[in-house]
């Protein structure tokens, strides 16, 4: 049995539904699983909350792999990357420990401590939880997903058609499709020669959020929040709106952080992650 926690996100739907697919047993565990009950007929969904240890024991029951497709970056859920990402990532290791199960934890590359990204030092601080552990491991990074960005950019160009941009948008950003760190995922989670192994996975392109939203418009360039105003909100907003603030400090250290990426090495070792079913539903 194979638990996908997360897995009704973008990424851990995707991994469930290329799973079950496959013919592996598959059980999805979200903290509101009613809201895609059909989504994937014959899935077993329970609810569950990471960030709650007591939750976790029944839905990991009978697993043998368990893979973490959280993280704590969507304002809407009241949730920080420090709970879910750090926290609710170590309290998943436990349980899944104790239920003797292999783990997948889905991360970012530059994951460090030292990231200008939150989110990166708290998936820095999952591996180093889940490497200690004792349990089976495989760890895979991810880059930006494109489909998140380029939905986010077309969000912003709802009324104009011209999309916004946060800051001075020029920094080089790697962009993977989602269907490509999937595969990277459901394969990790069904081959046990990779336990142990760190997996990167990249898109083909780096390219700026100008650039990004330059071709979600259809050529006509983006607004730019300027980086003066960002930081203002990033203080404002923090006492009232927390998860708001975060994600604007996020855009901050977007807007210089090296976050470009050579597939290359990871291709030459994972020639899977070359798969033409992936690209063509990217």
């Amino acid at each position: 049995m194979i638990v996908v926690v997360g897995g009704t996100g973008r990424l851990g739907h995707l991994v469930a539904e290329r799973l079950h697919h496959d013919g592996e047993p598959v059980r999805v565990v979200a903290r509101h699983p009613h809201r895609d009950a059909n989504s994937l007929p014959g899935v077993d969904l329970v609810s569950a909350d990471v960030r709650d240890p007591r939750t976790l024991t029944a839905p990991l029951a009978g697993a043998d792999v368990v893979v973490s497709a959280v993280h704590g970056l969507d304002p809407a859920a009241g949730q920080s990357p420090a709970a879910v990402d750090r926290d609710g990532n170590a309290n998943l290791v436990r349980a899944s420990l104790d239920a003797g199960a292999a783990v997948v934890l889905v991360s970012v590359v530059g994951a460090g401590p030292d990231s200008p990204l939150e989110i990166a030092r708290m998936k820095w601080a999952a591996e180093e939880q889940l490497r200690a552990s004792g349990a089976p491991w495989t760890i895979v990074r991810a880059t930006a997903f494109l489909e998140l960005w380029t939905e986010l950019l077309r969000t912003t160009a709802a009324r104009s058609g011209v999309p916004t941009v946060f800051g001075r948008g020029t920094n080089t950003v790697n962009f993977v499709p989602v269907r490509r760190v999937a595969l990277a995922v459901a394969r990790a989670a069904t081959d046990p020669s990779l336990r142990g192994k760190v997996i990167e996975v990249g898109g083909p392109e780096n390219l700026s959020l100008t650039e990004l939203a330059t071709q979600v418009s259809g050529g006509r360039p983006p607004r730019h929040v300027p980086r003066a105003v960002l930081r203002a909100v990033s203080v404002l907003a923090a006492p009232v709106r927390p998860g708001q603030a975060r994600l604007v400090r996020q855009a901050l250290a977007m807007d210089s952080a090296p976050l470009t990426f050579d597939a290359g090495p990871s291709l030459a070792q994972y020639p899977w992650l070359r798969s033409t079913d992936a690209d063509a539903q990217a």
